[in-house]
C-alpha cells in the first residue's frame, strides 16, 4: 500500500526540491582538512564498490579521492605514498569504508532549514528511506512538535497522562529514590554534561535538566541505576517517552549500556519490549492502588482506564482471580 502524502499542518513551509529519501557522503579532504558532502541518491554505497568506482572531489582544494591518486603525506616514506602501493591501496580501502560501511557515517539534507547535517541529526523514521530517519532535522522538528503539541485534544492529553500514571504504578516499589546521593553519581557518571547535547549542566540548577528513564516508565521500566540517563531539560524534552533506539544513535546506545550497566540488546531492539520483569504482585499492587480513590471519583470510569492499559500491555495473566473479576476479565 503506498504511504498516505504528509499533511502539513503547521504552516512551516518546506523547501522545494529537497528530496526526503536522498543520502549524502560527508568526508574530510585527506589533502586540505576541509568538510565535503556529496548527494549520492537514494542508495547507500557498499565500501568495496565504493573504492573500486568512488572519485570524490574536494569543492575546496580540487584534490581527488580515489584509488587512482597518490598521497601527500610528507611523514610518509615517499615509495608508500605512491599511486597503486600497496599501502595507498590500503588506505583507501579503509578510507571508503569509513565513510560508507555503516548508516551512522551518512548525511542528509533537511527540508526545513535545507542544512546537511550528519545522520544522527535527524530522529529515526522506520521503513522511510534508506536512512530511516525523518525529513526534517531535530532542531526542526523542535519547533514543528511546539506547533502541534497544543493542537493535541484534551482527552489526548489526559489519556497519556493516564497511561504514565498507570505504568508508574506498577513500578513504583522499584523506582529508586531521587535522593542526593543518586543524584550526585548520577552526575559523576555523565561527567556533569547531557549525554545526548554534550552541554555541560549545572547539578544546582535543577530546572536545566532531568534524570531520563532510558527504558521508559510507559513501557513499565522502574528508575534505576541501569535506567538513568543525565539530560538536559531540551534533550528530554525530544526524547519523551521514545524507546532508545528511536532517539539515540548505535554509538549513543553503545556508550550508554557501558556507563550503566543496561542491556545493550533491549536498548537497540527496533520496536519497544514491555518489561518481561514485571510481576503479577506489581501489577496487581498497581490495580489495587489505581481502584483505591476518594468518595466522588468515577470508579467505573476509572475501571475502563486500567483494564484498557492491562489488555494492551498483555498483563491479564499477571491479574489474581479477584482483580480479573473487578476488570470484567472472567
Amino acid at each position: 500500500m503506498s504511504r498516505r502524502k504528509t499533511k502539513n499542518q503547521t504552516n512551516i513551509t518546506r523547501i522545494e526540491g529537497i528530496q526526503p529519501h536522498d543520502v549524502y557522503v560527508g568526508f574530510i579532504c585527506v589533502q586540505c582538512n576541509s568538510l565535503n558532502t556529496i548527494n549520492i541518491g537514494q542508495k547507500l554505497l557498499c565500501p568495496k564498490v565504493a573504492y573500486d568506482t568512488e572519485k570524490w572531489i574536494c569543492k575546496n582544494c580540487g584534490f581527488e579521492h580515489s584509488k587512482n591518486n597518490s598521497l601527500s603525506y610528507s611523514n610518509w616514506p615517499a615509495e608508500s605514498r605512491k599511486k597503486g602501493a600497496i599501502p595507498v591501496q590500503r588506505f583507501w580501502q579503509a578510507f571508503f569504508r569509513i565513510y560508507t560501511e555503516n548508516k551512522e557515517a551518512y548525511w542528509k539534507q533537511c527540508n526545513c532549514c535545507g542544512k546537511i547535517l550528519p545522520f544522527s541529526a535527524f530522529s529515526k523514521h522506520s521503513n522511510f528511506g534508506p536512512l530511516e530517519r525523518q525529513m526534517e532535522c531535530r532542531a526542526c522538528k523542535g519547533v514543528i512538535n511546539a506547533s502541534l503539541n497544543p493542537e493535541r485534544t484534551r482527552e489526548q492529553l489526559r489519556e497519556s497522562s493516564i497511561r504514565r500514571r498507570i505504568a508508574d504504578l506498577f513500578v513504583q516499589k522499584e523506582n529508586k529514590i531521587k535522593d542526593d546521593l543518586f543524584i550526585k553519581e548520577l552526575f559523576e557518571r555523565f561527567d556533569s554534561k547531557c549525554f545526548k547535547t554534550k552541554k555541560h549542566l549545572d547539578i544546582q540548577d535543577r530546572d536545566s535538566w532531568v534524570i531520563d528513564h532510558i527504558l521508559p516508565s510507559k513501557y513499565l521500566y522502574p528508575l534505576t541505576k541501569e535506567n538513568a540517563a543525565l539530560l538536559s531539560y531540551e534533550a528530554n524534552s525530544n526524547k519523551r517517552d521514545r524507546w532508545p533506539s528511536d532517539f539515540y544513535t548505535n554509538n549513543e546506545l553503545i556508550e550508554l549500556a557501558n556507563l550503566t550497566g543496561a542491556d545493550l540488546q533491549l536498548l537497540s531492539s527496533k520496536d519497544p519490549i514491555i518489561n518481561p520483569k514485571i510481576t503479577a504482585d506489581d501489577v496487581n499492587a498497581g490495580v489495587d492502588n489505581y481502584l483505591s480513590v476518594r468518595e466522588n471519583s468515577n470508579l467505573d470510569k476509572r475501571v475502563s482506564e486500567i483494564k484498557k492499559i492491562i489488555i494492551e500491555y498483555g498483563l491479564v495473566d499477571k491479574l489474581s482471580d479477584e482483580n480479573k473479576k473487578k476488570l470484567g476479565l472472567i
